[in-house]
């Protein structure tokens, strides 16, 4: 409800881009340097830090709502934001790589990004029940209360049982070389595992320019009010493409990891489904915007298991931040598409990627 605490506030549309903008630019600056941050010290300690993080970020709002204050809790939550991004994918692949379980990761992911979609159904009717009992005051407080919650249960994950081959283990669970290891060498690996690793490279460029289409959650309601969706119902309407995409996220647990040629023929179907949607510009479209968001979910979680086995653990979260980097970069170019052409030209844009696999094995 952040963005209607800025309106009731007195902010208007463009105050209110500039934050935005401030949040994501913060979240480009601090990425990769907390990735390498989270690699040296502590993937366990980051995701605790980015709980604690975004918890201060709440309650500055709660406590003095202004334009400043805001601006500075997003600076606050873009940190936040940026250690959790690749810490958390490390920290899963090397504790099940541990196990030498490494294989289920697209599975286990799929499932955590499965019930972070879900989570927003019940965020939605609490916010509906807190609102009118406390206003803005009470929604803020429950939300810095599960940032806290978040940040405890991330200080109980536990570490590998077994350092990954040629490393030890320190005491929080992250892998680290024999020898002294310092925050910049950290960093110089990640970034050169990202740029001169011709695997590992194609593995980051192709995250990147997957996981940038996922910004288009931000027209989903938009979509559905220029499709004559009355505004009463416009939540419960998104809250159907959000359970489409929680359900191809959650899929991948329960099925065989396709061939690279299959999954950019999934990509395709979906981009096909939005389209149609576009075409169509009926309140029943929302339905074929699921089933893109699904099928867009379940190849996107495994695109992000692929970069995973082609990385060297020690620099994981460090070169999993040089991908959300590049992501936040693709992001834009998603926002350029919907500004020129809309949902089409955003269809198109999936589409055309979807095609950059198979001609690039038709050239090789």
């Amino acid at each position: 409800m952040y963005a209607l605490l800025f309106t009731d506030t007195g902010l208007g549309d463009g105050q209110i881009s500039l934050l935005f903008a401030l949040w994501s630019g913060t979240g480009i600056l601090a990425e990769v340097p907390t990735g390498a941050l989270a690699d040296r010290w502590s993937r366990r300690g980051a995701l605790v830090a980015a709980g604690l993080l975004q918890a201060a970020a709440f309650a500055l709002w709660t406590v003095a709502p202004g334009g400043w204050v805001f601006a500075a809790g997003f600076v606050v939550w873009g940190v936040g934001g940026a250690l959790s991004s690749g810490a958390l994918e490390a920290l899963l692949y090397d504790g099940l790589a541990a196990a030498g379980a490494q294989d289920r990761y697209a599975r286990v992911a799929g499932r955590v990004a499965a019930a972070g979609l879900l989570a927003q159904v019940p965020a939605a009717g609490a916010a509906a029940l807190l609102f009118p009992a406390g206003g803005y005051a009470l929604v803020g407080w429950v939300s810095v209360a599960v940032c806290l919650c978040a940040a405890a249960l991330a200080l109980r994950l536990r570490p590998p049982a077994t350092p990954a081959p040629g490393t030890v283990a320190v005491p929080d669970g992250t892998p680290e070389d024999d020898g002294p290891r310092g925050y910049l060498a950290t960093l110089r690996d990640g970034v050169g595992q990202a740029a001169r690793v011709p695997a590992v490279r194609v593995a980051v460029l192709a995250l990147a320019a997957i996981a940038g289409l996922d910004a288009v959650d931000e027209y989903f309601s938009l979509l559905a009010a220029g499709w004559g969706v009355p505004t009463g119902l416009n939540p419960v309407l998104v809250l159907v493409v959000t359970l489409g995409g929680a359900a191809g996220a959650g899929l991948v647990a329960y099925t065989a990891t396709p061939p690279p040629a299959l999954q950019s023929a999934l990509l395709g179907a979906a981009a096909t489904a939005l389209a149609a949607a576009g075409v169509l510009r009926v309140p029943a479209g929302i339905v074929l915007v699921a089933v893109f968001y699904g099928g867009y979910r379940y190849v996107l979680v495994l695109v992000d298991a692929r970069l995973q086995r082609v990385v060297d653990g020690a620099s994981r979260a460090t070169v999993t931040s040089v991908a959300a980097l590049a992501t936040e970069l693709s992001a834009l170019a998603l926002f350029g598409a919907w500004a020129a052409g809309g949902v089409l030209l955003v269809a198109a844009l999936t589409g055309a990627l979807a095609l950059v696999p198979l001609v690039a094995a038709g050239r090789r």
